[in-house]
Parts: structure tokens; sequence; C-alpha cells
């Protein structure tokens, strides 16, 4: 019994969550920290930190268990906003919920809530949180989160096609990553026109080690445009590209000096500055 409570990963939260949309009440999985359960590896230019396999607890994956899920009818959101649905939406959140699950099983068969999460249901979790949050109001920054929420699935479906490889996780992860482009735009572009605010999140990670704040959005605006933007036409292409210099010269204007930036964060937007500049030159000539 020692050696089963040193090898847990996760325990069950004290706090008893109730479901506002079924009215279910559980307990939510959390990830136990210490012991060296986590070993920090490399940063990736999505600023998404990898970690090492731990020899005593192989690999763990702390993103797993960000997201709040009601086990009966699949409703999701961060811990912050999974019990303050506003209640004029409720009934949306009810009629969606055959449907949420439907699909949701058609990309992660065989998941279930009631049990440990896995790989997949962390990813699952990510998705669904994306989709519940077209039931929150303007106040709570719904669209800022749809983008880490779609990021974040995009990395556990990396995970998932290195453990199961030719399951066409590789292929979703791509889709994901398109989705949080446009999402991390439009957060942007809301915030700037005045349609939603980005105060009602106060982390923006957009990875759990580390909040790069609203400079990190900036960089991931450029980053996934510069990637997973347009690419077919070439004038689009040039617009976005200049669309996304623009946007990540912001960073480099912002703060007094350099040494209120994470460093990492500079040096991804130098390079992904240098890889635009690059790009723009080549098409000009």
């Amino acid at each position: 019994m020692t050696e089963e409570r040193e090898l847990k990963v996760s325990f069950l939260s004290k706090k008893e969550y109730t479901c506002p949309v079924c009215g279910e009440s559980f307990h939510r999985e959390e990830l136990l920290s210490g012991s060296g359960r986590l070993i920090a590896g490399a940063l990736t230019d999505e600023l998404h930190r990898l970690y090492e396999p731990s020899l005593k607890y192989g690999e763990v994956y702390p993103l797993a268990y960000q997201i709040v899920v009601c086990p009966e009818c699949w409703f999701a959101a961060m811990d912050a906003d999974f019990e303050n649905l506003p209640a004029a939406d409720k009934d949306r959140a009810m009629e969606d919920g055959e449907k949420r699950r439907a699909e949701t099983e058609l990309i992660f068969p065989g998941i279930d809530f009631h049990e440990n999460r896995g790989l997949a249901e962390g990813a699952a979790s990510h998705y669904l949180a994306l989709r519940c949050y077209d039931f929150y109001d303007k106040d709570v920054s719904p669209t800022i989160k749809q983008g880490i929420s779609a990021l974040r699935t995009a990395w556990l479906l990396d995970d998932l096609d290195r453990k199961f490889p030719g399951q066409h996780y590789d292929w979703l992860a791509v889709l994901f990553r398109k989705k949080a482009q446009y999402s991390y735009n439009e957060a942007i572009n809301r915030e700037q026109s005045g349609k939603e605010t980005l105060s009602g999140i106060k982390i923006m990670g957009p990875d759990t080690d580390k909040n790069y704040s609203y400079e990190g959005v900036l960089y991931l605006c450029a980053y996934l445009s510069y990637k997973y933007g347009a690419h077919a036409n070439p004038e689009q292409r040039k617009t976005s590209l200049e669309d996304a210099r623009r946007t990540i010269a912001k960073i480099f204007g912002m703060g007094r000096s350099s040494k209120d930036k994470p460093g990492p964060l500079l040096e991804h937007s130098r390079e992904i500055y240098d890889a635009i500049n690059k790009e723009l030159s080549e098409s000009d000539q």
C-alpha cells in the first residue's frame, strides 16, 4: 500500500464541484507535485514545456488535469469558470450535451471521465473546453481561452501520436493549431476593437509552467500565423506575414527594458521575426 501511494501522480480534490448544466456533484482529479514527478525538458517554439519521463513515475502530462469536466454531461471549462456559467446559457449547454459527447467520442473513442485521466481524456478535456466556451459571456475572455484550449489539445495530440502512431493524431494536431491560430488572432482583434476584453483571464500561459502574459499572446499570434496561416495565395500570405511581423514587433516595443521580458520569449521572438523577414524578402525578389 505504501508503494502504491508513492507512485500516484494524481488525487481527487477535497472540493466538491457541482455541474452548472446537469447538477452532477463530483470531485475533480488533480496532479500531485514534487517527489520527482515532473522533470522539465525543452521549451518549444510554441512556448510548450516538455517533460522527461521519470524513472519512478514514467511519463506525466500536467496538461491532462487542467480542465474541469463534468463526468456525466461532459460540460467543461477552466477551474475559475466552471461553476460560473451564465444562467441564461445553461439551456444551450444542456441541449448541446449529446452532440458534444458524440463528437468528442468520434475523436477520442472509449474515454471515461469517471476514471483517472489518461492522455486521451486529457486531450478530450481541452477539446470540450474549446466547445463549451461558446456558452460564456465576453467578460470571461472566452476567445483567448478557446485559443489556449485548442493549442493544448494539439500538444496532447502530439503526445498521443508519439505513443500511438498511424492513428491520424498528427493530422488532428495540425487542425487544432489552425483553430488556435484563428482564436488567438480573433482575441487580439476583439480586444483592440473593444468587443471582448482579455482581463477575464489572469494566467495566459500558454502552458502551465510559466505565464508569458500578453506578450506571449502577441508572440503566438505571429508564430501561429507564420506556421499555419495563409499559404496557398501569395498575396494573402504576404499580407498575413506583414501583419505577423507588426504583431511581433510590439513585443520589442513594450516594457521599459529587456529585463522586463522573459529571456526565452525574446529569443523565440527574434527567431520568428527573422524568419518572417527572410520569407518576405524572398517573396519580393
